[in-house]
């Protein structure tokens, strides 16, 4: 190719130029976020995730012998999955490319497929393909990868906030090691933080900041474990703060610290799989009985952002699942609270949905109803074939009466108990017991 038509390679001049000249994420980070800057740049700036990364845990010693093969780093949002991939690019001896899940399709998986393939070919290097957000590519998309992945053509590296059992497929989940990254704790969001206001290099220490230990601690307790938003809100308190004082100071008022969380986005998907933990933490507090876990799971959930109607419909099925005919009521209640939740909404529904939980939460329980029902379905399933026996059908003809139907039924009213001695069930199912 000539030198003055400009390629459209992702490999341009992959004979002359060193592997480790290829890095991703050096752009010029003077006015990149807070966040962005304090990113770990080695693994002994990394806090947190000591369960993978202290010395001679298994992750740390495969990025520093750059040993790495396809792998998943699932955890929640600022927990240091795409952070743990720089390191990564900082340190490997092969081709490292950068995929949005977001903004890429099949075309552009298909070009740097076979890109990586010639770079194997050619100079016997491998590429390692770092994908952020792979839960965003369909089956399809990820199906793409197999063949590259299974043949070692390319490492995939992806990092997601989707639990990888439900989002991944099978095919390629099985050809992938998957390290959970946990939510990081309160002590450590505060040593980031304090790390952020004294570096004068890349943080806050040429503003002169001055925050106490209790600010930090409650701006570490409202930002859910999340780095990337505890930073983002740090600067943002920062900014906002008064000039400095006559001791060269930029002090973080707490009414500056509580305006900075107010604008900080909660810790929420409602898509997500945080979605289905709140939900399911507060359907087993109504189980168990404990109105006071119920409360605070629910509280957890409106807080949130939950659609009201979503937690009202679950209030309404566990109504029949866990409380059921132990007090019939429970079901009542439930749906009155749904429908005033429909009619009023947010805020005052807050009420109408706290009642009902509290109510089933004390209420007795039974999961009768959910085992009757499911030892019917059971047998409903197995014979679909089975016909009505025919003195339980109608028979609104001369021709229906003639063959038969309706012939020998028994009207439960004619009877003093109320209940005619007759089989309901068919000769298959004769005796059958479901609810007790």
């Amino acid at each position: 190719m000539p030198t003055s038509e400009k390629s459209s390679s992702l490999f341009p001049e992959m004979e002359e130029r060193p592997a480790k000249s290829r890095k991703l994420f050096d752009s010029d980070p003077s006015s990149a976020p807070l966040a962005e800057r304090m990113r770990p740049r080695t693994l002994d700036e990394f806090v947190g995730q000591d369960h993978l990364l202290a010395p001679g845990r298994i992750l740390r010693r495969l990025i520093e012998e750059d040993r790495l093969t396809s792998l998943v780093f699932w955890g929640p949002p600022g927990s240091g999955k795409t952070t743990l991939a720089r390191v990564i690019a900082n340190r490997t001896s092969s081709e490292f490319i950068p995929f949005s899940a977001v903004t890429s399709g099949i075309k552009e998986i298909r070009q740097v497929m076979s890109e990586a393939a010639e770079v194997r070919s050619r100079l016997g290097r491998r590429t390692v393909l770092f994908i952020d957000e792979i839960h965003r590519f369909n089956r399809a998309q990820q199906d793409a990868f197999l063949p590259y992945v299974e043949n070692g053509t390319i490492s995939l590296i992806g990092a997601t906030t989707e639990n990888p059992s439900f989002e991944i497929n099978s095919a390629l989940l099985s050809r992938v090691k998957v390290f959970v990254l946990n939510q990081l704790t309160e002590d450590e969001i505060v040593r980031i933080l304090a790390e952020a206001v004294s570096d004068t290099e890349r943080g806050l220490g040429k503003l002169n900041v001055s925050i106490s230990e209790d600010q930090l601690r409650r701006l570490a307790a409202h930002t859910g474990g999340d780095a990337r938003t505890a930073l983002n809100t740090l600067e943002l308190a920062a900014l906002n703060a008064k000039p400095p004082d006559q001791e060269d100071q930029r002090v973080i008022s707490d009414d500056d610290l509580s305006e900075a969380l107010q604008r900080a986005s909660a810790l929420y998907d409602k898509t997500g799989e945080q979605h289905y933990n709140l939900i399911s933490a507060f359907i087993k507090s109504i189980r168990n009985s404990d109105a006071d876990a119920t409360l605070y799971w629910l509280a957890r959930m409106i807080e949130a952002g939950e659609d009201p109607m979503y937690i009202a419909r679950r209030i309404i099925h566990h109504a029949a699942e866990d409380i059921g005919l132990a007090d019939p009521q429970a079901l009542v209640i439930a749906a009155a609270a749904a429908q005033a939740t429909h009619l009023i909404g947010l805020p005052e529904a807050r009420l109408t949905l706290a009642e009902a939980a509290v109510y089933l939460a004390r209420a007795p329980k039974s999961n009768k109803i959910i085992l009757a029902y499911e030892a019917a379905s059971e047998d409903a399933r197995a014979t679909q074939s089975e016909p009505v026996p025919l003195h339980l059908r109608n028979a609104p003809t001369g021709l229906m009466k003639g063959l038969g139907y309706g012939k020998d039924y028994k009207y439960a009213h004619d009877y003093e108990e109320g209940k005619a001695d007759m089989v309901c069930l068919p000769e298959k199912l004769k005796g059958r017991k479901y609810y007790e």
